[in-house]
């Protein structure tokens, strides 16, 4: 894979769960070689995580971790610590998610390896970054989303905060991940000398907030929590068809023009209390009832025909096997089917980065644990099989 984005970049992942494994499958995608380091007994956390299983293989696991070699190193050992030393000076980036000073206590925190690889991207995620009072603490998604106010504006007016349906703050801080190691290896390729990249879970779910943001900067007042609905937009909500949940985003006047006549109510279009979006926000709740009444008596298949006639954005909330059955999803490739060595056929999610010259792929399934141990120690580090073969026996590798 030659002419992939990230050919020729080396990444040695010492990071487990979510948010590390996320960042170096996204750069594994694009080519990138990525040596994932796995305890020797337990391996990556997310192997116990389940059911389901695929055949002893957590479905968890295998979401986050294809295109990786496996390489299994206690690294608190002296042993381990020399062989993730001999595996730095051979790598471009070394990615991580430990509690801030857990590395450093054994010798492999960002200064300590800075001096003697002055050309490593050294990126950390954890919960609260590696500054600041909170740094020692631990940091976990539903934190992240709680503490970070994302909880506070999501859910239904009148009920509790709810946590996004996936861990958007481990992804987000893994997308964020991605993004500054590509600009800290961009930068040294104009410099020669790598950086720290220092990635907080509870700073990316602050970074999402954007206009919620802005709107709190400007009036000084938390948002409430609004359901589906936009608190700038209107009408943008769900609304009950007949047999499902229907949601409609009407972004400006000429499509409330338009959505007016899809639902036969010309008469809502020359409404002047509705002729602007400002107007349809101040008078939200005299203008949902009328549009939610006139939905109740159509199909979600009907609303979703005529809707999108008239050039409206709207759609179905659909189940997620609905979503992966659309055959927009088939035809970019957003599911694809791989064969596992002891999980057998599996699927994947497809890459949703679509690159026209240079485009990622899935080249090989997620490994088993220290699948890639004897191979990356014999050619990379050049150690002899008696080599290896005494180290398993210390317990240093597997």
């Amino acid at each position: 894979m030659t002419d992939a984005p990230l050919a020729g970049v080396t990444i040695l992942d010492l990071s487990r769960v979510l948010s590390g494994p996320y960042c170096t499958m996204l750069a594994a995608d694009m080519g990138a070689r990525v040596i994932k380091i796995e305890h020797p007994i337990r391996g990556d956390d997310t192997r116990a995580w389940g059911p389901p299983f695929q055949h002893g293989e957590s479905a968890y696991f295998l979401s986050i971790n294809r295109n990786k070699e496996s390489v299994a190193i206690d690294f608190k050992t002296p042993d381990g610590r020399r062989l993730i030393e001999s595996l730095v000076s051979r790598a471009d980036v070394l990615v991580e998610n430990f509690r801030p000073g857990t590395l450093d206590a054994i010798g492999l925190g960002y200064d300590q390896l800075r001096a003697r690889h002055p050309r490593l991207v050294y990126v950390s995620i954890s919960g609260f970054g590696q500054t600041g009072p909170r740094r020692s603490e631990g940091g976990y998604d539903a934190i992240a989303q709680a503490e970070g106010g994302l909880m506070s504006v999501t859910g239904a007016p009148d009920g509790p905060g709810v946590r996004v349906g996936v861990a958007v703050g481990d992804l987000s801080a893994g997308m964020f991940a991605f993004q500054g190691l590509l600009l800290a290896l961009r930068s040294r390729d104009a410099t020669g000398r790598g950086q720290h990249v220092d990635i907080g879970l509870l700073d990316s779910v602050l970074g999402l907030l954007t206009y919620q943001a802005g709107r709190y900067f400007a009036t000084g007042e938390s948002p409430p929590r609004t359901g589906n609905r936009h608190l700038a937009i209107a009408p943008y909500d769900s609304f009950d068809a007949s047999d499902g949940a229907f949601v409609l985003a009407v972004g400006n006047d000429d499509q409330w023009r338009r959505f007016c006549r899809a639902i036969d109510r010309p008469d809502l279009a020359g409404d002047a209390r509705f002729a602007t979006n400002a107007q349809r926000v101040v008078g939200y709740d005299s203008l949902k009832p009328l549009i939610a009444a006139e939905i109740a008596q159509r199909t979600q298949a009907e609303m979703v025909a005529a809707v999108r006639a008239a050039g409206v954005p709207c759609g179905a909330v659909r189940s997620v096997a609905d979503a992966f059955g659309d055959p927009q999803s088939i035809s970019r490739a957003m599911v694809e089917t791989i064969n596992h060595p002891t999980a057998g056929t599996i699927r994947q999610l497809g890459l949703p980065i679509k690159l026209s010259a240079t485009p990622g792929r899935i080249r090989t399934p997620p490994p088993r644990l220290g699948e890639h141990t004897r191979q990356v120690l014999r050619h990379d580090l050049s150690l002899t099989d008696a080599e290896i073969d005494a180290l398993i026996a210390r317990g240093a590798v597997k």
